[in-house]
């Protein structure tokens, strides 16, 4: 079982990564994939794809695509602050992203759910020295010391920033019924109507246009999204 709060597998032989391809319509990253990575950038693949930790993609080559044409596209990650520090977990998809801005020398947006965590979490507060608005801001310091390029990085809380992405939302949360998202995410009535309606806030970074001051009014910048199973 796989879902975006847990994970569990049945016995000692853990996660069947391929059914997880299956199901969610991904690929393989292919040898020919990392091959291209390799020729486009001119630098040796990060350790954690030659080692197939990060495995599998979707529509990875449009951005290679771009890339090789000398067009834009940028990466999007995040993290949820739940605790007022990252633990080794949290490290892996911020490295490799690290990694990925260094080689293809692109803009990254950093979203910190601020707003998610207080709604999923009953037992945190949204503000004061243990609400989720200053553990993200705990968690931004961290997250700094990757070495990530500071004039090509923009690192967001949802709190402060919503008022930019909100158009989008909307836009999102019109084309999503209550049962897809019941289906995706596994929620119920008793659930608080917050857990429905934040997937769009988190869906929209990777459009282009939620971040006027980096791509003015752009639709059409790829967005490369480093993520885990969850």
């Amino acid at each position: 079982m796989v879902t975006a709060f847990k994970i569990e597998a049945k016995d000692d032989t853990g996660i069947d990564y391929d059914k997880l391809i299956d199901k969610y319509g991904c690929f393989h990253i292919s040898d020919a994939q990392k091959e291209r990575i390799e020729r486009l950038t001119g630098k040796p693949l990060h350790r954690f794809l030659r080692r197939g930790i990060f495995f599998c993609q979707r529509d990875l080559d449009e951005c290679l695509n771009a890339f090789e044409k000398k067009q834009p596209f940028y990466l999007y990650t995040g993290r949820g602050p739940s605790a007022g520090a990252l633990h080794m977990g949290h490290c892996i998809p911020m490295m490799f992203t690290q990694w990925l801005q260094e080689v293809f020398d692109v803009p990254l947006v950093i979203q910190i759910t601020d707003d998610e965590k207080f709604i999923y979490r009953p037992e945190l507060e949204l503000e004061g020295k243990k609400g989720t608005i200053e553990m993200g801001i705990n968690n931004v310091k961290d997250i700094i010391a990757f070495g990530f390029d500071p004039k090509k990085t923009f690192i967001f809380s949802d709190v402060d920033y919503i008022k930019y992405l909100y158009p989008n939302v909307i836009r999102v949360q019109k084309h999503i019924n209550f049962n897809q998202i019941k289906g995706i995410f596994g929620f119920n009535e008793s659930d608080a109507v917050g857990k429905f309606a934040f997937p769009a806030v988190q869906a929209v970074p990777s459009f282009s246009n939620s971040f006027p001051h980096i791509f003015g009014n752009r639709k059409t910048v790829p967005c490369l999204i480093p993520a885990a199973i969850d």
